[in-house]
């Protein structure tokens, strides 16, 4: 209705507005990639080296998805918790240009952790991570992780900082935000994007960012404990 409304004249002014505004938005998207190769100066060889064998805390297994076969553990170190699995996005929290009921069908406005604003949390520009809702297959909490916790999130060549933010299905693990997706060069779009393996999620014990909005703090922490990660002490 609205578009048979237009004028000649503000149809083409629209037509004319439509090309200058992609410019406006993609580069800053697909900057944000480049950037996280050098968040932190701690190398992706360096912290998978780190996690090669796994000695498993979690009693039972993963899916990564519906209906696939349960077969990521959760493996345990003095300092960290970590799996190796896919990534799904998760969108939910504020609504905003990219995350919303209309871009994700499973989109909903609340997150496990909220801000210390009291609002939920941002998935279009917070990197976080989600967490199996606690079960007898493993539960975050007896390993020193809550909401707030610092994970070294690596994929390829790339190491991106995050937060615990959410917490996801109870059989399912592999899901980080919206942020974390793009920052990794992963497709980050909610009904599409994610990648179906070679992500690897390590969580240190008993570290928290506050508040947990605050990506700068995460950066910060997350490199500080990664270095005596690789070093071993």
């Amino acid at each position: 209705m609205r578009v048979q409304s237009l004028t000649l004249a503000a149809a083409g002014a629209a037509l004319l507005a439509a090309p200058t505004m992609s410019p406006a938005v993609e580069p800053t998207a697909r900057q944000e990639p480049v950037a996280a190769r050098h968040e932190g100066d701690v190398r992706a060889a360096d912290l998978l080296a780190k996690v090669r064998d796994c000695a498993q805390v979690s009693r039972g297994r993963y899916r990564s998805d519906d209906g696939r076969p349960a077969t990521i553990p959760v493996c345990d170190t003095r300092e960290a918790v970590f799996w190796k699995a896919d990534m799904d996005i998760d969108c939910d929290g504020q609504p905003g240009l990219r995350c919303n009921r209309g871009t994700d069908p499973s989109f909903t406005d609340a997150t496990a952790y909220q801000q210390s604003d009291g609002r939920q949390l941002n998935a279009e520009r917070l990197p976080y991570i989600v967490v199996p809702t606690p079960s007898a297959i493993w539960d975050y909490r007896a390993s020193g992780v809550r909401g707030g916790s610092v994970a070294a999130v690596v994929h390829g060549d790339r190491v991106q900082y995050a937060v615990v933010g959410d917490v996801g299905p109870r059989d399912i693990i592999g899901e980080a935000s919206y942020a974390s997706a793009e920052a990794l060069g992963i497709d980050p779009d909610p009904r599409v994007g994610g990648t179906a393996s070679g992500v690897t999620y390590i969580v240190f014990k008993d570290s928290q960012v506050k508040p947990i909005e605050d990506h700068a703090a995460a950066v910060a922490t997350g490199e500080r404990l990664a270095r005596l990660f690789v070093r071993g002490s």
